[in-house]
Order: C-alpha cells, then sequence, then structure tokens
C-alpha cells in the first residue's frame, strides 16, 4: 500500500484503533500466554465487531501455531494475531478483481446496491472519478427511481465529472432506465457502465425483485455485468451483514465497497464479512473527498488497525 494510501487509512481508523485494536496490543504487554488471556482477546474481538465466527478462527488459528511453533514470547504471539487477520482477510480476495474490461463491443457494467444512506451515490462518484482518472470513458445510470433526491444527486455527481448520466422520471420503470443505458453506453462508445440502484429495505422483498428485473434487462439488452458491487456502511456493524446476505441472494454480489469506516470505533467488522461471509472487500472509503476511495489491501489494513 502506498504511502499516502496507509496514512489516509491510518487516519479513518483511529477510533477504531484507539478503542479496541489499541486494547489487543496492551493486553500482550506483561501479560503471560494463558487461558484468560485468550478470554480477554475473545472479548475485545467480538466487541470490535469481528464477530464470533470470526473470531473464534482468529484465536484457533493462532493457538495451534503457538503450539506447532512452540511460541512462548507475547511479542511473537502478538504478531501471530495480526498474521493470521491478514491471512483470512487475503483468503476471502480475489485475483481478478478488477472486471471492468469492455464485454465485446459493449461497456464494462457495474451494477452498484446497498440500504438507503450508506453512502451509495457517493461511492459510485468515486468509482467514476477512478475509472476516469485511468482514462475510461464512463456513463451513469440513475436506476434508484424510487427516490427523486437520488437521481437528482447523481445528475449532480454526473456535471461535477462531466459525465454522462441517463434518467427518467422518478417513479419511472428501473429496467426501462437501465436498458436505455446500455443502449447509450454501447451507441455512445463508453468503457464502463455503473448502474444506480434501489435501496428501500422495509420493503425488501419488491426490492430484491426489482434488482433481479434489473439482472435480466441487462442480459437481455446484450450487456453482461462484470461487477455487482455491495456498497456497506460499517457502523452498521452486525446488521450489514445480514444486508449483505439478502444482495447476495438477489444479484450475487461479488464484491464489497466499505463506507464510513472513519464513523465507527468497530472497525472489525471488516475481518467478519470476510471471515464470515467469504465477500472480498474491494474498496474502503477513507474520508469525503472524490479521490479518498482507496482499493483494499488487506496487509496494509491490519498494519493501519494496529499501528502506533
Amino acid at each position: 500500500m502506498r504511502g499516502t494510501a496507509l496514512f489516509n487509512l491510518k487516519k479513518t481508523l483511529k477510533r477504531s484503533r484507539e478503542s479496541w485494536f489499541g486494547k489487543v496490543k496492551n493486553l500482550f504487554a506483561g501479560h503471560k500466554i494463558d487461558e484468560e488471556l485468550w478470554e480477554e482477546l475473545e472479548q475485545i474481538l467480538i466487541a470490535a465487531d469481528v464477530g464470533v465466527s470470526a473470531t473464534c478462527q482468529i484465536i484457533e488459528r493462532v493457538k495451534e501455531r503457538a503450539e506447532r511453533e512452540k511460541l512462548k514470547d507475547t511479542g511473537q504471539v502478538y504478531a501471530a494475531i495480526k498474521d493470521e487477520m491478514i491471512a483470512i482477510l487475503t483468503e476471502c480476495s480475489v485475483s481478478d478483481n478488477d472486471k471492468t474490461e469492455q464485454n465485446g463491443n459493449g461497456p464494462a457494467i457495474v451494477l452498484v446496491v446497498g440500504a438507503n444512506g450508506v453512502g451509495k451515490t457517493t461511492a459510485i462518484a468515486k468509482l467514476a472519478h477512478m475509472y476516469k482518472k485511468e482514462g475510461k470513458r464512463v456513463i451513469l445510470a440513475a436506476g434508484d427511481t424510487f427516490r427523486a433526491a437520488a437521481i437528482d444527486q447523481l445528475k449532480i455527481w454526473g456535471d461535477r465529472l462531466k459525465i454522462d448520466v441517463v434518467s427518467h422520471q422518478p417513479g419511472a420503470d428501473p429496467g426501462a432506465v437501465v436498458y436505455d443505458s446500455v443502449r447509450a453506453a454501447t451507441s455512445r462508445g463508453h468503457d464502463v457502465l455503473i448502474i444506480d440502484t434501489a435501496g428501500r429495505l422495509h420493503t425488501k422483498s419488491n426490492l430484491m425483485e426489482e434488482l433481479k428485473k434489473i439482472n435480466r434487462v441487462i442480459t437481455k439488452s446484450g450487456g453482461t455485468i462484470g461487477q455487482s458491487l455491495l456498497v456497506l456502511d460499517a457502523t452498521t456493524g452486525q446488521n450489514g451483514l445480514m444486508q449483505a446476505k439478502h444482495f447476495t441472494d438477489a444479484v450475487g454480489v461479488n464484491g464489497i465497497i466499505l463506507t464510513k469506516l472513519d464513523g465507527t470505533a468497530k472497525g472489525g467488522i471488516v475481518l467478519a464479512i470476510c471471515g464470515e461471509l467469504k465477500m472480498p472487500i474491494l474498496y474502503l472509503g477513507t474520508g469525503q473527498d472524490l479521490g479518498d476511495l482507496a482499493p483494499f489491501d488487506a496487509k496494509g489494513f491490519v498494519e493501519a488497525l494496529f499501528a502506533s
């Protein structure tokens, strides 16, 4: 991870580090390795939103390694904990995360889903900015027709980024917007199409059917989804895991953008997502600016989580 990105990530994770993960470091300072230590470690990790499953996984791995390698020094065990966290985060990552290569004559399609209020539209703007900096021609689709504000917000970002936005009137059929956006992206020669979607979880069954319909419309219009990205708000903690399961069932999510890490003291949700869902986190929101979207790096994340 580059120096600037690591610095931003350290700032983003300050609350997590000071509230919980600093306690892990302190726990191993002057504490002998015994059952009491493991119990205290378990309590800290669960309280930090690592989740029961991932916490047990980390502790079992470290215990096995300590026995196998005959680790007696607390500093060695502390280092092993960080190693196992990196391993869990690495195991759920994939080597071909960037599926934004064009599909035949059509654009690469990125479908972005997530509940209302998670920072989805801003995440789309950051993605668009990132692709544009890479020299790709980007177009956006305002597929969240349920909220007029969502359409307006996406148009504002489009104007700011000088990127075309395909939209219909509020209340229009999202499938029609998506169909028109695929056709427009193809005819205008855009490289990447990013599609915004509705996120009203209080009508969950209707929303999930709507997302499935969007999938079918994309296929019928000759497109193929390269990435289905779920935007999760880190401050929702374990509730975010349930959101991930619902959206994955509907659209086969293959990557996560995690936002608002700077707004929570429980950054362990990253380990819970990877440990329990086996789903890769592709990007982290590290601030409010357009450039504050960092590709996820397991080692860099853990280093920032335990930094001095």
